[in-house]
Order: structure tokens, then C-alpha cells, then sequence
């Protein structure tokens, strides 16, 4: 018998196999698809995604195949692309976009790790070949769950060998649904609740030189705005080997009315995309066009007895933030250790029960979120092209600096300005938190955020994650708070008095997975030396913070008196057992 059945091979499904493989626990994944996405799909993974990924030692090489951080820098709003009128490609709105590649203090100082940009079909590639070398053996393609039932020990799977047409029966304590909502889901008869078919998209991957017309090297994803057509497209390099205006791939999405037969027909689709770029006989080399339709659902549930369900099975958004694969891989980081620590015996099953309350609010603001940022670009183009005259003519106000075009030109630059709530949603990203079970509330109040969508505050609270601060050992090397959390291991951060949880954390150590250590500005076993772990910790110096696996704050304690009896109620409180 297994410990876990993973069922799908996508970003959360193989996170969640070098998790575990990680953290010990035997598991097999099977995936029905004959390999990794051939598709671009979600590109963008934030700084909680990388710091996992980082975790996993899988970083460096996304980072080396991904966007340079200059070259992902803004989002920029244009006329068109090419055109024969020299404002076709003019540049008219430019928004800072995810840290502004290192160079927003808020972003830099929130997380040891950037934020970058990878297309899934080469993102997954590079997980699967990880988890393959982490479990040999255990990761299996073309491998599909026809039937699966439950009990009380366990779930027992059909897996169909597609090469082969050979079935077999596979026996495991969980089963983690990380097949898009494919299968699993269905057969549990989960509902997805939320918005749907707000919109169809036919979107375009394809190989072009576009650099004579896509100027801005610091741009990412570039809006179009179609003034012959009053709509608009979206172009994002791909790479693979050069990116910015030298991006040798690219996609280009296309928005189609629900009810318009042309985005269906692939020639018309391709006609369109040569409209919309300027281009009717420059080389496009279209490699594949597929359609979607734009919805924001999220699961009526997140747990079906030993079934979770992960990723796109659990949620599922439009791609405005690039919200939805980060969600996926931090679904599988809120888990993983979870199961190793119940099935090591560490913790009580109840610890289980925190997965859907942690994740199900978290992911369903993600939902919105994406949702409301998709609504505020259609209210950009309503405000661009909702006046008397031609769609150039408006448009043309926006930079023509005269005073009767000042108005109509401040509400566009107002309009993409808001569009900030995408490309600096950095509350949402990092500062969203935690109410479950697993987590000890110590009865200090939410803080106030002026804005909580863009601001995100760091705080040592219970439920938060752990605020990135970097740390000096004796030998004068630097590290962050981050690298201090070990894998399924619980981590104390006492204050520089805080001697007497280094002497309750060490007892306590030889039945629990515990690490602690002392860190202060002048004392303790780390040096806190810009006194940034100081100002975010939130007690004194006897007091500790208790730090989960997954590097969010689970317990908080303002002073060490009787240290030993308040760490351990704190550790049951959490793990249960």
C-alpha cells in the first residue's frame, strides 16, 4: 500500500511528488496525459512559489530558463502593434508589474526570492524530470484512473497502463485530485460554484520576429488596443532562449464574444491574430491555437474523506494576476507536510481537517480577485472608446496634450493606473493568511491595511507568513528566516532571552519534530542585524514564534514563563495527537 495516490501531473501534482518524496512519504503519481502540458498555459510564478520551488532545489533552474528580471519589469498598453499610421505601437500606459524585477522595495524586502516568468509547457518539464529523480520509479505518464473507491483505511484505484491496455489495482492511505476536475472531482460529485463563460478566448502560440515593432524590453505582457476594431489582444513572449522584443516565441490571446462563430474556425482565428497585430504578410509560424472560455469557480469542497482535491480540481480562474498555478503548487506546500506528520504518527488526523479552511478562502479570493481584474480592463476600454468620435480619434486624446482632451486623458491614465490591482496585488500574492485548527490564534487583533490588496504587511502573527528577515551566524554568513524551516519539521524563534524555550524545544525535541533557535539585534544564536525579525515579531525578548513546515506562523507567546507547559499545549493545540 501506498501512502499517497497522486492523480494528475500538472503543477500541482508534481510539486506535491517532490514534497512528499521530501518529506518521506511514499506515494505513486499517475497522470493520464502522455506527458507534461503541450501547452503555454500560466507563466508567471510568484515569490511563495518560488520560495517553495526554492525549497525543493528546483529554483535555479527555473530562474535560469525563465524572464530576466529587467525584462519583466512593466505591463504596457499600446496602440495596436504595427499599422501603417505612425501611431500604430504607441506606447500610452505603463504599469509596474510584480516587483518591478527587484526593484520595488515592498516586493525585494518581502521574500529572499523574485518573482518570475516560465510557460508551463517548460516549467513542468523541468518538475517532472525533478520528481522522476526524487522517486524513481513512482511518476507515471499515460497512466490513468478509470475507478477508484474509498473506505475507511484507505482508496483503492483502477490505474489503466494506456501503452500497455494492461489494469492493475492500486491501494493508498490518501488520494490527492490534482487532474484539472477531470475525473475525480466528477465522480465525488463536487460542484464547482462561481462565474462562468464570461468570455471565449482563442489563443495563439506561435513563432514570429516581432522585435522590429514590440520596442519596450522591460515589458512582459503587452495590451493591445484596437482602435480599427474597437477590441483588443494580448501578446507575451514565450522564449524560449531570448526574451523581451527578442522572445522568438509568443503567444497572442484573442477575445471572441460567447455567441461569435469565428473564434471556432482556426483560418478566421488566424486572420484575426494578423489584424490585430498589423502584420498581414510578415512570417507567423502558428504552432497551435487552442479555446477557453474565461470562468471563475471554486469548489463546493475541498476534501472528500481521504480525497483532496488540489489545483485546478479545487479552483479555477481567468489568467489576469497569474493567480492560478501559484495556487495550485502552494495548495500542494498547505498539505504535503500535513500528511507526512499524520502518517509519521507526529500528528492526529485532525490536522488534516485545517487543509480545505486554509486553502478554500485563500484560493477563493484568488477566484475574485482574478475575476475583478479581468472587469478592469473592459472598463478601460469603455473609458478609452465611450466617447463622440472615431475609436483613432479617441484614442489620439489620450496623448495629444490639449486642454480638451486633459480630462478624457487623466480617467484612461486613472484606469490603468487601478490596473495596479493585478500587477502589484502583492497582499494577495504574500500577505493572504490562515484561520484553522492548525493554527493558535494568541487574541492580538487583525492589523489595519489601507489597502489590502496591494499592501502587504509583515507580521509574525498567527496565521501569517513567516516575515523574511536576513539573519548573521557567528561566522559573519547571511540567511534568511526562510532557511531556518526545515522540512516537516516545526520551527521556535525565541527572543534573545529566550533561553528557556531552547532548553523546553530540545525536551520536547525527542517525541516531536521541533527545531528552535535564539535570534535578537545583540544576542542570540542568529543576529538579527537590521533588526527586521525585531520589528515584525511581535513579542519581546523572552517571548517565540512558532513556525509551521510550510513556513506560516502557528502560535505566538509573549513571555517564557512556564515555557515547557505553554510549547507543548501550543504544539497539540496545532498538530493534534
Amino acid at each position: 500500500m501506498y501512502d499517497v495516490l497522486i492523480v494528475g501531473g500538472g503543477g500541482a501534482g508534481l510539486t506535491a511528488s517532490m514534497l512528499l518524496s521530501q518529506l518521506g512519504v511514499d506515494h505513486l503519481l499517475v497522470s493520464a496525459l502522455p506527458t507534461t502540458s503541450v501547452l503555454p498555459k500560466a507563466h508567471l510564478l510568484n515569490q511563495h512559489t518560488m520560495e517553495i520551488f526554492a525549497g525543493l532545489g528546483v529554483a535555479g533552474a527555473i530562474y535560469e530558463r525563465g524572464t530576466p528580471p529587467e525584462q519583466m519589469r512593466h505591463s504596457g498598453w499600446y496602440a495596436g502593434l504595427a499599422g501603417p499610421d505612425t501611431d500604430h505601437g504607441r506606447r500610452f500606459g505603463l504599469v509596474e508589474s510584480w516587483g518591478a524585477g527587484g526593484l520595488a522595495p515592498a516586493w525585494s524586502s518581502a521574500s529572499p526570492f523574485l518573482s518570475t516568468n516560465l510557460p508551463q509547457l517548460r516549467l513542468e518539464p523541468i518538475l517532472k524530470e525533478h520528481a522522476e529523480r526524487m522517486a524513481p520509479g513512482r511518476v507515471r505518464f499515460h497512466h490513468e484512473v478509470t475507478a477508484f473507491e474509498q473506505d475507511a483505511d484507505g482508496v483503492t484505484a483502477t490505474v489503466l497502463d494506456r501503452s500497455t491496455g494492461e489494469s492493475t489495482e492500486v491501494r493508498a492511505r490518501y488520494l490527492l485530485a490534482c487532474d484539472g476536475g477531470r475525473t475525480i472531482g466528477k465522480a465525488l460529485g463536487v460542484t464547482m460554484e462561481g462565474a462562468r463563460d464570461l468570455a471565449r478566448v482563442a489563443t495563439v502560440h506561435l513563432t514570429a520576429d516581432l522585435s522590429p515593432w514590440a520596442l519596450d524590453p522591460d515589458v512582459l505582457i503587452r495590451w493591445l488596443t484596437l482602435p480599427h476594431t474597437g477590441g483588443s489582444a494580448t501578446m507575451v513572449p514565450m522564449g524560449p532562449t531570448r526574451w523581451g522584443p527578442d522572445s522568438e516565441e509568443w503567444v497572442v490571446h484573442l477575445n471572441y464574444a460567447s455567441d461569435d462563430p469565428r473564434g471556432l474556425d482556426d483560418e478566421q482565428v488566424t486572420a484575426d491574430l494578423r489584424d490585430a497585430l498589423g502584420l498581414p504578410g510578415h512570417p507567423l509560424d502558428v504552432h497551435l491555437i487552442t479555446r477557453w472560455s474565461i470562468e471563475g469557480v471554486v469548489a463546493d469542497r475541498f476534501r472528500d474523506g481521504r480525497v483532496f482535491l488540489l489545483g485546478d480540481a479545487a479552483h479555477r480562474h481567468p489568467p489576469t494576476g497569474g493567480l492560478g498555478l501559484n495556487a495550485a503548487v502552494q495548495d500542494a506546500a498547505n498539505l504535503a507536510w500535513k500528511l507526512a506528520l499524520v502518517l509519521s504518527g507526529h500528528a492526529g488526523p485532525e490536522l488534516l481537517d485545517s487543509y480545505e479552511p486554509e486553502r478554500r478562502p485563500a484560493t477563493a479570493r484568488n477566484v475574485q480577485r482574478s475575476v475583478e481584474n479581468a472587469l478592469n480592463h473592459i472598463v478601460t476600454g469603455q473609458i478609452l472608446f465611450g466617447g463622440a468620435g472615431s475609436n483613432w480619434e479617441q484614442l489620439r486624446r489620450v496623448w495629444s496634450g490639449l486642454p480638451e482632451d486633459a480630462e478624457h486623458a487623466r480617467a484612461v491614465r486613472r484606469a490603468i493606473a487601478a490596473q495596479s490591482m493585478e500587477f502589484d496585488e502583492h497582499n494577495v500574492e504574500y500577505g493572504y493568511t490562515y484561520t484553522s485548527g492548525a493554527v493558535a490564534q494568541d487574541g492580538t487583533p487583525e492589523p489595519c491595511n489601507p489597502d489590502p490588496i496591494r499592501l502587504y504587511q509583515p507580521a509574525a502573527r498567527p496565521g501569517h507568513p513567516l516575515p523574511h528577515a536576513w539573519l548573521e551566524d557567528d561566522a559573519g554568513r547571511r540567511l534568511s528566516t526562510h532557511e531556518l524551516v526545515r522540512p516537516g519539521r516545526m520551527l521556535l524563534i525565541a527572543g534573545e532571552d529566550g533561553h528557556d524555550w531552547c532548553a523546553a524545544a530540545a525536551k520536547l525535541a525527542e517525541d516531536r519534530p521541533i527545531d528552535v533557535v535564539r535570534v535578537g539585534h545583540c544576542d542570540g544564536d542568529l543576529l538579527d542585524v537590521r533588526s527586521t525579525w525585531v520589528r515584525h515579531r511581535g513579542h519581546g525578548p523572552s517571548g517565540a514564534v512558532l513556525v509551521r513546515p510550510d513556513r506560516f506562523v502557528a502560535w505566538r507567546a509573549q513571555e517564557s514563563g512556564d515555557a515547557g507547559a505553554q510549547l507543548e499545549q501550543a504544539l497539540r493545540a496545532v498538530l493534534g495527537g
